[in-house]
């Protein structure tokens, strides 16, 4: 019984035939069968290779750019099917055993076994219950018969449509190609369909593998596919012993037993398993592999270097991670790494469309519209001192991310240092509302309120946002201001989203447009690249300090719950975060310890291979060497828009440091009636040192001497203002006090 030769010889001489054999009573019966078949519609049957071309795994495998495997994800859930097994790659003993227990006369019929169905016809005449008559022919007609409702049924005239099926398959198909069909299409156990799934599933090994012992327990499967292990045992001992193999019944209970109930067996794909997450979005058909942008060996290395920089953080509570590679020229992804897969409790959350605080990541966009505004430039001086704003709700008092304050700073390191007081009034000049609309262009689709509902902690990132959001927006400053989409497949491809909610909201579609003016997103990039200005708060050597060309942020949320890292160099964008998918808190960790080192390694990789110079400035943009009176800050080369540019840059006098920190302007305070007013009085709060010979006063009128700085409320509306010795104004505040009624004594 050579198969195979069958298999790559379809047209062989067919064996003698068993009809001319049959005895009178059995022919005449067949006669009848025959009659009826003649009427029959020929119904056309696919061939050998139109069956394998509509064959669909269970599966789809994502490719990277090259056509590499990356991932391999289950689509179909109602079956589970690998790929088609050719027949050379079938277990010789499989092929034995499957024919023992169905067909023991497939070599020598047609495609009906006229003997059995004449035997079983007569049985069944006669009211006895036999064996069915099936051949393999036979079951494959039902296996591929175009009208899936018909499948499995026993009637009568289903029997006849089949055998018509089979007669016509064994005239065009040789019996190789029949079990090989057949072998692919049938359901073993459960939902395991074909030869592959069975023998993985069950077995653990590919199904050339399969012994004689597993070959039975496979064989009666087919008749009997939920029949319990102590039934497939029996049964397959006996078909060991038909096939002369009875020394492998022994032991074959346990045998059976665990191989039908290892439910923890997994039927691993050939994909190294990469990109679940973004497989997950991109693959909806079983069946269809789909090419992605992404860059194999770059995707294995993010995912390796997430991990291993999360396992030295795993005693400080950090277990998540993301990480988003985009091309800056196309827009392509090259590497997704979601989560930190077994790390992670919450694997299947993907961090890079996962909605977080922003933390200082937001900072960027907002000097590129002051400077485009011209409200300041990378030389003017910001008052880094103590500050509270009133909200309407209370007051607002921003915190510098370290304890201290710097006094007078000029917008370069307080970007590159990411001070938290010069941007808070740096939006304060720019408007919520302005610097809102402008990141709600930069793509940021997650800010769904307007720009008074986040208010002036929007410049310190409460915005929820998204990784994907987040370095596409990077991208848009690499790319002097454009914004365009991104893609996640190649760029000669058509580019369907991946994903359209959440984090994914505007990140694949929209018309490219301009963001910030060119002038505006080089002065920004400049500063980001600019290790001597971020020296001050993260020292010149850091992970953000590169021997190559890159502007690089990082970011911090709230109670350390989320750290970012992103940053660009002329051709790539790297977008790295870090913290728990569950949002509870990391443990002293910062995006400099956290999500830095990862970028930093991601970023080095990539540039091995790019030589790419530093950008130049565009038009618009001059160059000018300055110093500061006094020398608050060391003279150097600095860019401005042309029209602002300014030699020399000049701090105000010592007392402008001095502003009414508390109440602040607007304030409204209200007595407690049950407090004793003694213990009531307010303590009036400057951002610096009193003025020599300064003054408080409310309502124009000297507060008493010996009051110092502590003031006894009265109900009413206020005016509280500072003046220096001279009598000359250095600040006021207005603010409210409200008495509230008591209980009745």
């Amino acid at each position: 019984m050579d198969l195979r030769a069958q298999h790559r010889d379809h047209a062989a001489p067919r064996p003698r035939r068993l009809e001319k054999t049959l005895d009178p009573l059995i022919r005449r019966t067949l006669l009848l069968i025959c009659t009826l078949l003649a009427p029959l519609p020929a119904v056309a049957l696919p061939s050998f290779d139109e069956v394998r071309a509509a064959y669909r795994p269970s599966e789809a495998t994502l490719l990277a750019r090259d056509g590499r495997p990356l991932h391999s994800l289950r689509v179909d859930m109602q079956v589970r099917r690998l790929a088609w097994t050719p027949l050379a790659d079938i277990s010789p003993a499989l092929l034995r055993a499957v024919i023992a227990a169905e067909d023991k006369r497939f070599m020598e019929h047609g495609g009906v076994d006229w003997l059995a169905a004449g035997s079983a016809a007569w049985s069944n005449l006669r009211g006895s219950r036999t064996r069915g008559a099936s051949t393999l022919t036979m079951q494959l007609a039902g296996l591929i018969e175009e009208d899936g409702q018909r499948r499995g049924q026993r009637s009568f005239l289903a029997k006849i449509g089949q055998s018509a099926a089979a007669l016509r398959l064994e005239r065009s198909w040789s019996k190789g190609r029949i079990v090989e069909a057949y072998l692919n299409l049938v359901s073993f156990r459960g939902e395991l369909q074909g030869v592959a799934a069975m023998s993985r599933a069950l077995f653990g090994k590919w199904p050339h593998g399969l012994d004689d012992r597993e070959s039975a327990i496979a064989a009666v499967l087919l008749r009997a596919p939920n029949a319990t292990p102590d039934t497939v045992a029996r049964r397959a001992c006996a078909l060991l012993t038909e096939l002369q193999r009875a020394d492998e019944c022994r032991g074959l209970e346990a045998f059976t037993f665990q191989a039908l109930n290892h439910n923890l067996r997994d039927l691993r794909p050939e994909a190294p398993q990469l990109a679940p997450h973004l497989a997950r979005k991109l693959l909806a058909e079983p069946g269809r592999d789909r090419r992605s942008s992404l860059d194999a060996d770059l995707q294995a290395f993010a995912v390796d270097s997430l991990r291993r920089h999360l396992s030295a953080l795993s005693r400080q509570n950090a277990e998540d991670g993301a990480v988003i590679v985009i091309d800056n020229a196309s827009g392509e992804i090259l590497a997704w790494v979601g989560s930190s897969g077994d790390l992670s409790g919450a694997a299947e959350v993907d961090g890079a469309t996962a909605l977080r605080q922003a933390g200082s990541t937001l900072k960027p966009f907002l000097y590129a519209q002051a400077f485009e505004r011209r409200l300041l430039t990378p030389a003017s001086l910001i008052d880094d001192a103590p500050l509270s704003l009133d909200t309407g709700n209370g007051l607002y008092t921003p915190q510098n991310y370290d304890p201290g304050y710097r006094g007078w700073v000029s917008a370069r390191p307080a970007l590159a240092g990411s001070l938290n007081i010069p941007a808070v009034q740096t939006l304060v000049r720019v408007g919520a509302d302005s610097f809102h609309q402008r990141l709600k262009t930069h793509g940021f689709a997650s800010l769904k309120e307007d720009g008074d509902w986040y208010g002036y902690s929007l410049a310190l990132g409460s915005a929820d946002i998204s990784l994907l959001m987040l370095a596409n927006a990077y991208r848009t400053l690499a790319n002097a201001g454009k914004w365009t989409p991104l893609r996640a497949v190649p760029a000669r491809q058509p580019a369907p989203a991946p994903c359209r909610q959440g984090g994914c909201e505007g990140v694949f579609d929209g018309k490219p447009h301009t963001v910030d003016t060119p002038a505006a997103a080089f002065l920004v990039a400049d500063i980001l690249a600019d290790r001597a200005a971020r020296a001050g708060t993260f020292g010149l050597e850091s992970w953000l300090t590169t021997p190559y060309w890159s502007a690089v942020k990082t970011g911090t949320s709230k109670d350390m719950r989320d750290n970012w890292c992103v940053g660009f160099s002329p051709r790539y964008t790297v977008g790295v975060w870090v913290g728990n998918a569950s949002g509870s808190p990391m443990h002293d960790v910062s995006g400099i310890s956290g999500a830095a080192p990862v970028w930093r390694e991601v970023m080095d990789r990539l540039q091995r291979a790019a030589h790419t110079p530093p950008p130049t400035a565009p038009a618009g943009v001059v160059g000018l060497t300055i110093r500061f009176e006094p020398a608050l800050e060391p003279p150097r080369r600095e860019w401005f828009i042309q029209g602002t540019e300014q030699p020399v840059v000049r701090a105000a006098a010592g007392q402008a440091l001095t502003r009414i920190v508390y109440p602040a302007d607007g304030t409204v305070i209200a007595l407690d009636p049950d407090i004793p007013p003694a213990r009531q009085r307010i303590l009036l709060r400057l951002s610096g040192p009193m003025p020599k010979g300064g003054q408080w006063r409310i309502n124009d009128q000297p507060l008493p001497a010996g009051t110092r700085e502590r003031w006894l409320p009265q109900p009413g509306r206020h005016r509280l203002s500072l003046h220096d010795g001279r009598g000359t104004l250095v600040d006021s505040n207005r603010f409210e006090v409200r008495a509230l009624r008591g209980k009745p004594r």
